[in-house]
């Protein structure tokens, strides 16, 4: 599998680690891509998204497009969710073959290869379940919404069906949002049938295992903040305020393998992105300061029952939840609490323009 994400080294081996090298880790990390040279990184990242948008809407009928195409100002931009529901769009199931290869293009403009598959295995659990529960669940249903027009600011699109909601925005030159972006898994091992064994978001959980599995007692009680799973994200769509402070072990109390390992366990999220971007996301995670973000826990630490974890710095959250259909349905998100769908760079945009 392709890590060209948060953490510089394989993740096989990060038992191997030894010291702190993490922030050194992080750092070297983020100098891919030179402060100085960032802005421009960005503005190719965003050419390229426009791009491959203005081409997808290039192989579509004038029907299809009028579909696909939402104002950017449309509440519907920020009405997220995960649930096998209808929505505003173009699905998979009404393009014609190079439609949709158009449409992975545009994805491929903000995910790298790794990301890629996470849909892809999003999309194969639909075709299990509908193996299971009938037509109803349907891998088709995922639909490509574009709001805006491409490469005029502000503009972005969304990527979203039952368990995926990849939410892209470009507010202003040089900004680039890619959260909320949720994953879900149902089931998540499958159990039987020709995919039997396939465990979607396995690395994340069993990251997190490890996490808790190397703490000391008086670490793992800080980390664990509750003794029964949530049930769901806390952060699930207009919820955002339930979080509260973050909560949990705070990294600084981790040596340097155990905070590679936490490290590792981001890189599932925010390593799925395009290289350029991933590295745009290394810089936030530091101007946070990794060490004021904490690893929670709650629920049971026995594998096949309910547990919930979570990474929380000052404005990144990550969550994992499974505890519905016999602890066998993951909810995953990673939500950029002041970023999401491009707020904080619209507001400052909209501050900034002279009073009419």
């Amino acid at each position: 599998m392709p890590h060209d994400g948060w953490h510089p080294h394989d993740e096989e081996h990060h038992h191997h680690h030894h010291g702190s090298p993490t922030r050194r880790a992080v750092l070297a990390a983020a100098t891919l891509l030179p402060f100085g040279t960032a802005s421009a990184q960005t503005v190719d990242a965003a050419q390229r998204i426009a791009d491959a948008a203005t081409r997808f809407l290039t192989s579509l009928d004038d029907g299809q497009r009028q579909k696909v195409l939402i104002a950017f100002e449309s509440d519907n931009r920020l009405d997220w969710h995960y649930i096998p529901r209808n929505r505003p769009g173009l699905s998979l199931g009404e393009m014609r073959a190079d439609q949709a290869e158009a449409a992975r293009v545009l994805f491929a403009s903000v995910l790298n290869p790794r990301g890629l598959e996470l849909l892809d295995g999003v999309r194969l659990l639909e075709g299990v379940l509908r193996e299971q529960q009938g037509s109803f669940r349907d891998p088709g249903r995922y639909y490509v919404s574009i709001f805006g027009t491409p490469g005029r600011f502000p503009w972005g699109w969304r990527f979203e069906g039952h368990h995926l909601s990849l939410n892209v925005a470009l507010p202003v030159a040089g900004r680039i949002s890619v959260t909320p972006f949720f994953v879900g898994a149902h089931p998540a091992t499958v159990r039987d049938g020709p995919h039997r064994g396939f465990r979607l978001l396995a690395t994340s959980e069993d990251l997190a295992r490890q996490i808790m599995a190397g703490l000391t007692d008086r670490q793992r009680q800080a980390a664990l903040i509750a003794n029964r799973s949530f049930g769901e994200i806390v952060t699930s769509p207009q919820r955002e305020r339930d979080l509260g402070e973050p909560r949990g072990l705070p990294l600084a109390e981790l040596d340097g393998a155990q905070r590679n390992l936490v490290e590792a366990l981001m890189d599932r999220f925010l390593g799925t992105l395009a290289p350029d971007l991933v590295a745009a996301q290394k810089r936030r995670a530091l101007e946070q300061g990794i060490t004021a973000f904490r690893f929670a826990w709650a629920g049971s630490l026995t594998p096949g029952e309910a547990h919930y974890f979570r990474v929380h710095g000052p404005v990144t959250v990550i969550e994992h939840d499974n505890t519905q259909n016999g602890a066998n349905h993951i909810h995953a998100v990673w939500r950029d609490l002041t970023a999401d769908f491009g707020r904080d760079a619209l507001a400052d945009h909209y501050r900034r323009q002279p009073h009419r």
